[in-house]
């Protein structure tokens, strides 16, 4: 079985080169890369970006440089054409992956023990089409969730008008969120659009790996927090 880790990141951000930004004395993508290299699965490494800067900084920890196209690396350009783009050119290599373990460059709340866990059920359930880090929310339950309407004034996502709905977040149904460190694809469901909106190509058949604490950087403040998050978890 061929198993790949991608990793993605693109040099157009709102904190300037945040991807190759220090933290503890590493760049910030080389913790996503470290734990994908001490996994017990993956055979192949990747790098997709339309940043130099963040090619070479991979290359250096062994990971294939994939130029992506500038118009596969706007704010508005979509994760599932980079990895469509990143897989083609693996092909050309004839590295064909049967699971690929698609890593953000920017967070470094990535273990190794959780990438094995989720490619392991993968390898467990050949029904599963994705295998996912969550982390449970209780303040902000999408029944607890308000928007503006058109009067502008707070109003409910849902129709409530034929359920009671309790003020007590303990007495709601217990909601989940993707961590946003890592996606275990199962590559069968890429590309068919059946999976729950809007990651539809995870498929529709998505496992959890619940998990305490996982998050993105996109400030300053993020990268104090990662700091914070690597000396509680310390590379091994």
């Amino acid at each position: 079985m061929q198993i790949a880790a991608l990793l993605t990141g693109r040099g157009n951000n709102t904190l300037k080169n945040k991807n190759i930004l220090k933290v503890l004395g590493k760049p910030l993508l080389a913790y996503p890369c470290l734990a994908a290299k001490r996994s017990k699965y993956i055979n192949s490494f990747w790098t997709s970006s339309d940043c130099e800067d963040i090619l070479q900084k991979s290359l250096e920890l062994d990971f294939k440089s994939i130029l992506r196209p500038k118009e596969l690396a706007l704010p508005s350009s979509q994760h599932i054409d980079a990895i469509n783009h990143a897989l083609k050119e693996m092909a050309k290599h004839s590295c064909h992956p049967n699971i690929v373990v698609v890593m953000m460059a920017n967070s470094v709340t990535i273990k190794t023990e959780w990438i094995d866990e989720c490619i392991q059920m993968l390898i467990n359930n050949k029904d599963a089409t994705a295998a996912v880090p969550v982390y449970r929310e209780f303040d902000h339950n999408p029944y607890r969730c308000k928007k503006i309407n058109t009067e502008g004034y707070l109003d409910t996502f849902f129709d409530f008008s034929s359920e009671n709905v309790s003020t007590n977040r303990q007495d709601l149904q217990a909601s989940y969120f993707l961590s946003h460190n890592f996606w275990v694809l199962n590559l069968d469901s890429l590309g068919r659009n059946i999976g729950q909106k809007p990651w539809t190509f995870m498929g529709d058949k998505v496992m959890p790996l619940l998990v305490e604490d996982a998050f993105d950087v996109h400030s300053i403040e993020d990268l104090e927090r990662s700091k914070v998050w690597l000396m509680k978890n310390p590379v091994v």
